[in-house]
């Protein structure tokens, strides 16, 4: 539910609604706006009494938000949700980055960290091309129990190596709430890769990890699950989630998924929170993932993310989907234009050490 202030509401006015709604045994969520201040109701059990809050002075309506999902919609937050960067895993960069504001970001890097001269070299060359975030995976949940599965905790000191030498940030994947710990210890993000969406108790540990969220949709969710999952997220108090498309399973072999671009306006229009698009995963194939990342930014992702490795036929995973560092400087190149025609524009790195 949604307490909407009538424009010009005092401060003890919205005070008074917040104190009302905790008597009757609920959260109160205020969320100042631009033009006026709204009040999210949170834990509505269905026995909430509106007509006690739509008599309260300064009270314009009372919005019953009827998706299942809440703090992610758009009818509970209007404006969009900005999700501000600042190195906080410390190391040199962050450079004021965000995520769902004017700017499109590109998250680039391996699929796996491999050695300290693979990841050191790769943040180098996705800096130099235009990426502002590094992703490459200390762990890696795989089909196969016998592919490569990560470095683990020795991984993420190679990401932070990275960070110093390169100045972008980090993302990388926490794979139970143990790894959150980890992983938050080091990251500027903690990704929720594909498989785990639906793992509600990691969702519960990463929204109570502190760092923003990078979560992925599942390989057979919909529009609607993703968003409930973020839902998981945000009611732990954390309101940095970014979203993430990155292909859907379909009936034709002929890609490996499907690419569901229509959830970047999909989502925009149902949330208030940034969807990214990843289309190595999304396509499984180096020579779509070029023309189908130029596509979401088209279609209006906030960001992408894309693997891309200095070797891509020695890497120990995902190397036939792995950009090799001219193809994504080519990429960047394609995108800055396709983000000026739609009004936006390619985020850039900051000087090192800034």
């Amino acid at each position: 539910m949604l307490i909407v202030m009538r424009h010009g509401a005092t401060e003890a006015e919205i005070q008074k609604v917040v104190a009302v709604i905790k008597e009757m045994g609920y959260q109160a969520r205020p969320m100042p706006g631009a033009q006026r201040t709204a009040v999210g109701l949170v834990g509505n059990d269905g026995r909430v009494d509106a007509s006690r809050l739509e008599g309260l002075a300064g009270v314009q309506e009372v919005i019953h938000v009827s998706k299942p999902y809440k703090q992610v919609s758009r009818e509970w937050k209007v404006e969009p949700t900005v999700v501000r960067l600042a190195g906080a895993g410390g190391g040199g960069g962050g450079g004021g980055v965000t995520v769902g504001g004017t700017e499109v970001v590109a998250i680039a890097g391996p699929c796996s960290v491999e050695s300290e001269k693979q990841i050191v070299t790769a943040a180098q060359q996705v800096r130099e091309a235009g990426a502002v975030i590094l992703r490459g995976g200390a762990w890696k949940p795989r089909s196969s129990p016998y592919s490569f599965q990560g470095l683990g905790r020795p991984g993420l000191k190679l990401l932070a190596r990275a960070r110093e030498e390169s100045g972008l940030l980090i993302c990388t994947e926490a794979m139970d709430a143990e790894g959150v710990r980890w992983v938050t210890e080091v990251a500027d993000i903690v990704q929720i890769g594909a498989r785990n969406m639906q793992n509600y108790s990691l969702l519960k540990a990463a929204g109570r990890c502190g760092k923003p969220i990078l979560l992925k949709r599942g390989l057979s969710a919909t529009v609607t699950e993703l968003l409930l999952s973020a839902e998981y997220i945000l009611a732990e108090g954390n309101q940095d989630v970014i979203l993430c498309e990155r292909g859907i399973r379909g009936f034709d072999p002929t890609t490996r998924n499907v690419f569901d671009l229509t959830a970047i306006p999909v989502v925009h229009k149902l949330s208030h929170l940034p969807i990214i698009a990843d289309p190595s995963h999304g396509t499984g194939l180096r020579d779509k993932v070029i023309p189908m990342a130029r596509a979401a930014v088209a279609a209006g992702a906030d960001g992408i993310m894309v693997e891309v490795h200095p070797d891509p036929e020695q890497a120990l995973s995902d190397g036939a989907q792995s950009l090799f560092p001219d193809q994504f400087a080519q990429l960047m190149r394609e995108v800055r234009v396709i983000a000026e025609v739609i009004g936006r524009r390619v985020a850039e790195p900051a000087p090192v050490g800034a």
